[in-house]
């Protein structure tokens, strides 16, 4: 290509056969990447790039070109087309796109088919001026722009040297279409989609297993053995020269030459489970159904996790290195998770299993000793039930600071022995026939319906707290545990029906119309204590309340509800020392973004850097569409586009994914197109925005018109009516 572009003798102008255009900061990373392609003998359509000392002049000349950049830019596109003989296209090479961080993809502007000096620098400036969308305001990231001669190519489409959905290393995905790329990544068409190894051996075609497919499927395929062979060697050749997989754009020529058009590191790829433990929510989450910050975590999950080992541990149901192994109990995003497979509710039974002698005799040895647990539970629970009481009714909230941790670390280990015994007659004694729950609800509709004076005001009762230091309880009532409403203080079983938090409102539900079926009874020992394990997590949370205030009046903390964002051991210090924690503002980031977090999928491995990966349930229908990535979410249907704006948390359905749609994807509830391509810009994009996404929806604005709340799974492909009724939800499913 030296003959074809102009070396100039100052810096606005490269060829990309020159070596200061594979540096990124010179040409923006685009241009360098396929610089660096030549370089390594990779099939790339000849062109030069306009350096980011361009970009800078044009901003500083009002974004206008001027009259040295039109030249030199002029005398290399003459150059290039051959004194205007050939048309062009011309690209943005940012130096913020296509990094391994993220690929902006569809961010910038491109100008295809451009033909005539006068039309080339226009999309100069256009291209320039896109620049303006990214950046600070009024500093725009630094940019080169690439041109090149323009293909009319027979096939083309895009490649990613890994499955970015799955974050399968060992898969080849590409997409094809007739014609250019532009209209793929654009997401105006469908692309035949393939999958195949990584020495290109099909596996399937538009997500149908190649050993499925009809003969006539075979006959209407875009690409053949021959081409697809050619692809998977370039995969391999970009991987080895930018030393990750790539994300690749391609053609091939009416003659049948491969054209490598851009190439790009994967973004947002989908992270691969490991075969650890599959977690859930499971029955947890209706004691902890919202993210629990650091410090409640410490004072509730960590005693469960404890408590629950220590029982499986006693009865000798687990075996003692699966239970190691096991997190049992633990937190994800802020999120309630249990080892679902631990506790029963996934069961994965293999050859080994059935021959392996193990089980049967610690079977028969947790047989014995859960018969003797059997016969100690009751007088277990019934004085740890007393304990419990009489340790509330002893607390004083008014005490010392260090008085009131000390309080806290006995609440915690109280809690663990609580849970240890609650988890033994949960398993070991007769089914309740009475609950807690029952209990205060019918406590609770007694309130609302007494006659006259008796009748207790519950306009203060939707609010359970926080609340100041409180006195002594009454009788069969814990200590401490004053809230804003009377009713509370004298009835704690209403605890029952919110969930713990230290700083976030309880809000109580509507008092029943009716109270709960059946005759109130005396608790069973293992409601008895849950009740008491409720009560001993309002107490905790009270008590780090208190130390919150006290610390927030002595200017240790910034703000009220700060202490929320330490471990235990952290308020520990803080208490003792005075010394605050770094990084406050980046917790309480954290915090926020765990708060509007969707909840974890029923089943789910985690990855690597503890990311959710979603399993499918094993009988659930198929999704409704292709699955691009994103994780799972819920939100209010919108028919929103680039002129007419969707609202944050609002699920977008669109016929098209357009590109002038990227800057509303953050914060968005999930996106779903009718058509388009999980490697689109739009869908990429999704995908690191963490937007649930789902591609390839038959008829999806018809069938989820705006204001319907839709659930989307980018990791299942399923779309999900959440406001119609049972029947019509089953007709909707996908």
């Amino acid at each position: 290509m030296t003959d074809l572009v102009h070396r100039p003798t100052d810096d606005l102008v490269h060829g990309l056969e020159d070596a200061p255009a594979r540096e990124p900061s010179v040409v923006g990373a685009k241009a360098a990447a396929l610089a660096r392609s030549r370089q390594a003998r990779l099939p790339i359509v000849p062109g030069f790039a306009l350096t980011t000392e361009v970009h800078r002049r044009f901003l500083a000349a009002g974004r206008t070109l001027p009259p040295e950049v039109a030249a030199g830019a002029l005398d290399a596109w003459s150059r290039l087309t051959g004194g205007g003989s050939r048309r062009v296209i011309v690209r943005s090479s940012s130096t913020v796109e296509d990094v391994g961080a993220s690929s902006m993809a569809g961010r910038f502007r491109s100008v295809l088919d451009v033909d005539g000096p006068d039309a080339f620098l226009s999309a100069v400036v256009d291209v320039l001026r896109s620049g303006d969308a990214v950046g600070t305001p009024g500093a725009p990231s630094p940019m080169g722009v690439l041109v090149q001669r323009h293909l009319r190519p027979a096939k083309a489409g895009v490649m990613f040297g890994v499955d970015p959905v799955t974050g399968d290393a060992r898969r080849l995905v590409v997409e094809a279409v007739t014609g250019g790329p532009d209209k793929l990544v654009s997401g105006k068409v469908t692309a035949q989609h393939y999958v195949m190894t990584r020495h290109g051996r099909l596996l399937a075609i538009d997500h149908t297993p190649v050993h499925a497919l009809r003969p006539v499927t075979h006959h209407q395929r875009l690409l053949g053995t021959t081409e697809l062979v050619a692809l998977a060697r370039l995969a391999a050749r970009t991987r080895s020269v930018f030393g990750s997989p790539q994300d690749v754009e391609w053609a091939l020529e009416e003659d049948g030459r491969l054209v490598l058009l851009q190439s790009r590191p994967v973004t947002a790829v989908a992270p691969t489970a490991t075969h650890g433990p599959v977690l859930g929510p499971g029955p947890l989450a209706e004691t902890f159904p919202d993210p629990l910050s650091p410090l409640e975590a410490d004072l509730w999950v960590q005693p469960l996790r404890e408590g629950v080992c220590r029982a499986l541990a006693e009865t000798g149901a687990v075996a003692a290195r699966r239970l190691r192994e096991s997190p049992v109990v633990t937190t994800v995003g802020g999120r309630i998770a249990a080892d679902l497979e631990l506790f029963g509710y996934v069961h994965h039974r293999t050859a080994w299993t059935v021959i392996d002698p193990r089980p049967a005799f610690r079977s028969l040895g947790a047989a014995w000793r859960t018969g003797v647990l059997r016969a100690e539970l009751p007088q277990r629970a019934a004085a740890l039930t007393a304990e419990t009481d009489a340790a509330l009714s002893s607390v004083d909230l008014a005490g010392e600071d260090r008085a009131l941790l000390a309080v806290a670390d006995q609440g915690v280990e109280l809690l663990a022995r609580l849970h240890h015994d609650e988890v033994l007659t949960g398993t070991l004694l007769p089914p309740a026939t009475s609950t807690a729950a029952a209990l205060a609800l019918h406590v609770y509709h007694d309130l609302a319906t007494r006659p006259g004076p008796e009748r207790t005001d519950l306009s203060a009762l939707p609010t359970v707290g926080p609340g100041g230091p409180g006195g002594p309880g009454g009788p069969g009532g814990p200590g401490g545990l004053d809230g804003s409403a009377d009713a509370v203080r004298r009835h704690p079983v209403l605890l029952c029906l919110v969930p713990p938090a230290v700083f976030a409102e309880q809000a109580l539900p509507p008092p029943p119309a009716t109270p709960p079926r059946g005759a109130l009874e005396p608790l069973v020992p293992r409601e008895a204590l849950r009740l008491r394990i409720r009560w001993v997590q309002e107490l905790t949370g009270r008590v780090c309340r208190e130390l919150d205030r006290r610390l927030v009046e002595r200017d240790v903390t910034p703000y009220a509800g700060a202490v929320s964002l330490l471990t235990l051991q952290e308020l520990r210090t803080l208490v003792t020392t005075g010394a605050v924690p770094s990084g406050l503002h980046d917790r309480r980031a954290q915090e926020l973004a765990d708060a509007l977090s969707p909840p974890l999928p029923a089943e789910f491995r985690l990855g690597a850097e503890g990311v959710v990966v979603p399993l499918a349930r094993t009988g659930s229908r198929p999704g409704s569409g292709v699955a691009a990535g994103g994780g799972r979410g819920t939100g209010t249907v919108s028919h929103g586009s680039a002129r007419r704006p969707p609202s944050p948390g609002d699920v977008l359905v669109v016929r098209d994914l357009e590109p002038g749609l990227a800057p509303y994807l953050p914060g968005l509830g999930g996106l779903v197109a009718e058509t388009g391509s999980t490697l689109s810009h739009l869908a990429i994009l999704a995908r690191e925005y963490g937007v649930p996404t789902v591609v390839a929806v038959h008829d999806a604005l018809r069938r989820f018109p705006e204001g319907t709340r839709l659930l989307v799974d980018g990791a299942t492909g399923e779309t999900r009516r959440l406001d119609a009724s049972e029947d019509e939800d089953q007709e909707e499913e996908s």
